[in-house]
Order: structure tokens, then sequence, then C-alpha cells
């Protein structure tokens, strides 16, 4: 049983090493095949604002999926992360060698008020005991007008199976507390953090497996198939990106 006294286990990032770019009996495997459609998902927001020249801090950057492909776009990024060893491993795949690599708290970030055009936290904010609080300093290092984009996993019995339960059965290493169900959070919680913060919701869009992908044999092997997809889906009920933009 799920108590509010046991954490997610966020430590176990410090050991992934080439694997968050590798390994395929992990459940990083799924987090980099998720990181595709996501990745898409945030370059067609982005292009909303027309301007090849943003300031991107990505929050929460582990191995620099994002990060790296954003700066491939041309976009100054800065990516912030307290595991310094999975900022090692995004320095190293960061073809452009233009990303800013920093280990910082999410809670008390190093820079000046509006000091970004975007923000982005991609499954973070489910892997911290607070994230109202975190969104409100998110919102400080935006500029007015500027855009909050994320992504996290909804609060629900059938998001526990799979996103938990599932993940635990069939793939072969997946650690103890990896994720807790508790510290997911229901779209409505989202949009009233972001409004407390001074950000306006304006877009949710759910996020699926994209199950005629998947190898059913290789169900029980341990193994993520090469072959899985994602894609974007109107049912927010498993986990689910948006973008809220901070008040004038």
């Amino acid at each position: 049983m799920e108590t509010k006294n046991i954490g997610v286990n966020n430590a176990i990032y410090d050991d992934y090493g080439n694997r968050w770019y590798t390994a395929q009996d992990d459940p990083v495997a799924l987090l980099r095949a998720e990181s595709v459609v996501k990745t898409k998902w945030t370059l067609d927001i982005l292009d909303l604002l027309k301007n090849p020249h943003l300031r991107i801090l990505d929050i929460g950057c582990g191995g620099g999926f994002l990060s790296n492909a954003l700066a491939r776009q041309g976009y100054k990024v800065t990516g912030v992360d307290l595991s310094k060893e999975s900022l090692e491993v995004a320095k190293k795949y960061d073809i452009t060698k233009s990303v800013k690599y920093i280990a910082a708290d999410a809670f008390q970030l190093p820079f000046a008020d509006e000091s970004f055009d975007v923000v982005t936290a991609m499954d973070f904010l489910e892997h911290i005991e607070d994230p109202a609080r975190a969104i409100k300093e998110f919102s400080r290092v935006i500029r007015p007008s500027g855009f909050f984009l994320f992504h996290t996993f909804n609060r629900n019995w059938l998001a526990g199976l799979i996103v938990i339960k599932m993940v635990e059965w069939f793939v072969r290493n997946t650690p103890p507390r990896m994720h807790i169900l508790r510290l997911f959070i229901k779209p409505s919680e989202l949009h009233t953090y972001c409004q407390n913060a001074g950000l306006n919701v304006r877009l949710m869009s759910g996020i699926r497996p994209i199950f005629s992908s998947l190898r059913w044999s290789s169900l029980f092997t341990g193994i993520v198939p090469l072959s899985l997809r994602f894609k974007l889906s109107r049912s927010l009920g498993l986990s689910y990106v948006g973008y809220a933009v901070k008040d004038r």
C-alpha cells in the first residue's frame, strides 16, 4: 500500500549512463519511444511563437532527449537536472554542443525573473512532492506571454495499472518506486496549479501507445520492442501533454 512517506526513487537516473540511449530491457526504452511523439508535439507548439531564436529552459532534462532535439532545430536551450550523471550523458549526445546543462534544483532555479521564452517540464511533475510550488517557480522565469509546456500522468486506476503495474510486470529492469500513483496529477489539478501561478492552460492532449506497434510475442521477454510507437489521443486517461501561456 502506498503511503505519503514513500517517495519516488529518483536516484535511479544517476546510474543509467549510455543506457539512456541504448537500453531496451528497461523502462527508459519506453521513455525514449514516447519522446518521439512528445518532441514532435513540442516543436509544433513552438512554431506558434514564430521565433527561431527562442530561449528555452528544459527542467528535469535527464539524458537530454528533448533538450538536444530542440538544439538541433536552432533554439537556445538550457537543460537543468539534479542528476549530474544524467547531465554528463546529455552533454555527450548533444551533437550541436550548444546546450547549457546545469545541475539545479527546480524549486530554486538559478535564473533571473523572465529569463526564458519557454519552459518545458516533461515527465517531471510526477516525480516531486509539491508540483504547485514548482510551477510557480517555473512561471517566475517565463517572460510575459511566454509558454509553459508539460507532460505528466493522470491519477486514476487505469494509469496505475498500465503505467506502473504493467511496466513492473513486463519490463525486465524496472526499478522499485520508479512511479508512485499518489504523485500522478489529474488534469483539473494541473489547471489549478497553472492558474495559481499566472499561467493559463490553452491545450491538453493525451498520449497513448499504438498497440498495433507492440509485438505481443515480446510481451514476456522483458524487452521493450523497437517497433513500439506512441501517438496523441483525445483521451487524457493515461498521460497528457499540454501548454499554458503566462499572463502579460
